[in-house]
């Protein structure tokens, strides 16, 4: 009889314990469930730091697009400009034909020299290479109308691209402050993790905006 007893007051000693380590455990369980929040909140996090590192790496290609469209823009626009002095000097040799062409007045034998078919082709040419040089400066604006564009663009995406690295550097923080939280169990680690979030979101919508 006293086994028995002893075994029934062990047996009854152990259902306590084990009644006290549940207890125990379901208290922790209750005490840590705002863990659970804090696991998404770093999914959430995560999810848009990778947005925002996407549309990072968008303006940073869209800044080279661009520059290399007003490179390019820029090198036309010196071609049509070359091309519009070589008018120019053209122009300029048929001009100083023209001024030594015989005046009114002078000696008929002279101007037999030069007949006036001569004088009309001349100033026919002089005519066209004027006409050319409009055309040419025209098209020489435009490239660099779109030089000027495409250099803006690379600008304002360079920009972008800068406020939206930003906003990534600050997500970064935030799921490091909560993955922090997670191994020392400090709620105010995981409410400044959040406030951080807030204002990364905040610097990622001001970069689509800017």
């Amino acid at each position: 009889m006293d086994t028995l007893q002893n075994e029934l007051g062990e047996l009854k000693s152990f259902i306590v314990d084990l009644k006290a380590d549940r207890a125990a455990q379901k208290e922790k369980e209750k005490r840590e469930a705002w863990t659970k929040y804090t696991s998404l909140s770093l999914v959430m996090l995560a999810v848009l730091a990778a947005v925002a590192t996407q549309w990072g790496g968008k303006f940073s290609s869209r800044t080279l697009v661009n520059l290399n469209d007003s490179t390019f823009n820029q090198a036309q626009a010196s071609d049509q400009w070359s091309y519009y002095q070589a008018k120019s000097i053209k122009q300029n040799i048929y001009e100083m034909s023209r001024d030594q062409l015989p005046k009114a007045g002078e000696p008929t034998a002279t101007l037999a020299a030069m007949p006036i078919e001569k004088a009309n082709s001349i100033n026919a040419k002089i005519e066209k290479y004027t006409e050319d040089k409009k055309q040419i400066e025209a098209e020489a604006r435009q490239f660099e109308k779109k030089r000027d564009e495409a250099r803006a663009a690379a600008s304002q995406a360079s920009h972008r691209g800068s406020e939206m690295g930003l906003a990534v550097s600050i997500y970064q923080i935030a799921i490091a402050m909560g993955s922090i939280c997670l191994v020392v169990k400090k709620k105010v680690l995981w409410y400044l993790g959040l406030v951080l979030g807030v204002l990364a979101t905040a610097q990622m919508l001001y970069a689509f905006v800017s």
